[in-house]
Order: structure tokens, then sequence, then C-alpha cells
């Protein structure tokens, strides 16, 4: 279905109040960001925000002959109010494309938007599975990662390694859970056995209770998923309690993303799995990350890469229509069709148009995320319960 013939968009505004006149070929092209600017997620939008800004400039500010035109929208990483913020990109800035965002909880609302009024949305974070299974979406497309993704490959490399028994620890919440079926679905490949999960409220940080309770499990391994400030005490206090030597901790790569330089001493040797991570000798990266340096001023992380991406994917279905953004079936053939020359490497998408990607292993040294083999090649989401296919 196209935006011509869906319904209007179920998220507290009138009946009919987003219907957008279709703009003419030659007008800007309007793209909505709706990414956190502020709080606690304010740089991984920034990142986002910066790389994507950075291949439109590449191209000289045109995507199939159409200048852009690019409108900001803070959204705090507030779910409550991202009803209201998808209604003001729609219907008072009249974007033509919506990209977002980094909060799972946030990102639903421009699922919905996306799903009822077609209108082409690009997930440059937000790992919920939901988004590539049960409520894909023609107009839907993610160029980041699933949940599922780096907790299959951080399980499928541990096995390879030798390990039999391992347990899970993560916070009681979608994203913590996810990652967890991931991680149990890569063990059992590689012919090992997820023992046990073990949680705590988010975002609780009080790690003692289920620190305790690791040694007397009979596992070789413990996998957690924690991120930001939870994955610095995390780290930290797993060192503190003596474990490091005697189980080997290792997680989805958010478990030292962005947290290496807070976590200290405590992180060195620490494994993960993640779709992109430093020293990744690959041309494309090389070019990029001195390219973002030079724009940002710091170094380029997978944020950054992520949000590069999605300006390139949009690029693929803009230029194939030639800018004319009414060509909903053409344009949506064409993202789901692309191969994308990524810094993470070279990518394509799934029928649920979810990254067909590498996940690579990395060991934290040095303050730096090392690669140093890949956990799980071109992996694709399962998809389950998407319709596309």
């Amino acid at each position: 279905m196209t935006r011509r013939g869906l319904g209007g968009l179920a998220l507290g505004a009138a009946a009919g109040a987003l219907a957008r006149p279709a703009l003419a070929q030659g007008a800007p092209l309007r793209v909505g960001l709706m990414l956190p600017y502020s709080g606690t997620f304010a740089q991984l939008g920034e990142n986002i925000t910066t790389a994507f800004e950075m291949h439109l400039a590449e191209r000289g500010g045109k995507l199939g002959g159409r200048a852009v035109t690019v409108i900001k929208l803070d959204d705090a990483s507030d779910p409550a109010a991202a009803p209201g913020n998808v209604n003001r990109l729609l219907n008072r800035d009249k974007a033509d494309v919506l990209v977002g965002t980094v909060h799972s909880g946030v990102v639903m609302a421009l699922v919905q938007a996306a799903r009822e009024k077609g209108v082409p949305l690009l997930i440059p974070n937000a790992g919920n599975v939901a988004a590539s299974r049960d409520l894909c979406s023609a107009s839907v497309f993610r160029t980041s990662f699933s949940n599922w993704q780096p907790g299959f490959g951080m399980g499928k490399a541990l096995a390879a390694m030798g390990v039999k028994k391992a347990v899970w620890v993560t916070w009681d919440y979608a994203a913590g859970k996810e990652q967890g079926e991931g991680f149990r679905d890569g063990l059992k490949a590689g012919g090992a056995e997820l023992v046990q999960v073990l949680t705590l409220p988010f975002p609780e940080t009080n790690f003692q209770p289920i620190l305790a309770q690791l040694p007397g499990l009979g596992v070789e391994a413990v996998g957690a998923f924690f991120a930001g400030g939870g994955a610095v005490q995390f780290v930290r206090d797993y060192a503190a309690a003596g474990l490091r030597d005697k189980l080997p901790l290792c997680g989805s790569g958010f478990l030292t993303e962005g947290t290496l330089a807070a976590q200290g001493a405590a992180a060195e040797g620490i494994r993960t799995a993640l779709h992109y991570g430093d020293g990744l000798d690959i041309p494309k990266n090389a070019v990029f990350r001195a390219a973002f340096k030079a724009k940002a001023g710091r170094e380029a992380d997978v944020y950054a890469v992520q949000g590069y991406d999605a300006a390139q994917l949009l690029a693929a279905g803009v230029d194939a229509v030639k800018g004319d953004m009414d060509a909903d079936a053409a344009l949506f053939a064409a993202m789901r069709g692309a191969r994308i020359d990524s810094p993470r490497g070279a990518f394509t998408l799934s029928a649920s148009h979810n990254p067909v990607q590498n996940i690579y292993l990395r060991e934290a040294r040095g303050g730096e995320n090392k690669v140093i083999g890949v956990a799980a090649e071109a992996l694709a989401d399962p998809g389950t319960g998407c319709k596309l296919a």
C-alpha cells in the first residue's frame, strides 16, 4: 500500500490531520531526524546526525536530484512524548522521510506511523526485534541491528571456544531479554547450553546478589547485556568480586561500547560481539573514520556508522525513483535490494528489512574494542512473524 492509500495515523491526532499534499518532484526533500539531542543518549543522537549529514554533504546535499532539508527534533528518549513528536514532524514540518531513533520505547511511535501512513522510516539504532518481525512493514527499514544479532554472535563464538555451559545476566527489560534469546540460540547452534538467566530490575545497579550466585552455577562463562553507567558498574563490580579470572565475562558489544574509559583495567580482556569494532581493516572504514573525525573532532563509533548508512540506504531508494517520493513501491523495492558499502563491511537487507551483516568478535585492549575475528558471518535476524517475504 502507498501513502496515498493508507488510513490516518492513530497517534492521538484527529482523523486525516496528518494527510500531506504530495510535494513537487523538484521541491526540497524534507527528512525528519527524530533523535535524542539531550539527556543520557544525546551523544548517540549527535553522532548519528553528524554522520548522516556527512553523507549528504558527500552527495552535494542532494538525493535523486532534489535538495535535502534536514529537520531535527529532540525526542529526549521519552516514550510518552513520542506520538506528539511524530505528529509534529509529519503534520507541522511536512517530513517526507523519518529517521529515528535510539530508544526502543520511542521508536515504536515511529514504526506505527510508518505502518499506518506508509511514510519511509529508517531506524539508525533501536534494536527491538518487533520492528523487523511481527511489526515489520514495507516502509520500515533498519540500518543498525536487531537485539538478537549480537547476542547470537557472542553465544556462537563462546561455543566455538569450547564453552559448554554459560549463564546470562541482564536487566529485566525487552533489550536484555532479546539479547539473551540470541545468546541462547548462538550457544545452541554451537552445541552449548544456556543454563540460567539472572536479572535485576532496570535500571538497578546493585549487582552483588547476582554476583554472589555465579560461582555456584556450574558454568564456564558469563554473558551479559548492560549499557552506559550500568555496564560500567557491572564490569567494575565483577572484577572487584574476584570473578574475572575464574569465570570469563563476555557479552553483547554494548557492554563495553563507549564505556571502556570509565571501566578501566576491569574491562581488559572482555570479549564482546557487535557489528562494528575498533581497528576494522576495511578501506571504506579508514576513509569514513578520517572524515568523521575531521567533521566532528572525535572518533567515530557504531552509532556514527549506523547514521551514515541510514543516509546511504535512503539515497539508494531516492536515486532509484529520481526523487519521486510518490513512487512508493519502486522506492521501497530499491531500498530492499540495495547493497550498502558500509564502514562495517558491505551489507544487504533481509526480507524483513534488517541488515544481513557480520557480527565481529572484539576484545577490550588498552581502551579499544579490538576486532579479533568474525563471530557470525552474514548473520540475518530470523524475522519471525514478518509477513513481507
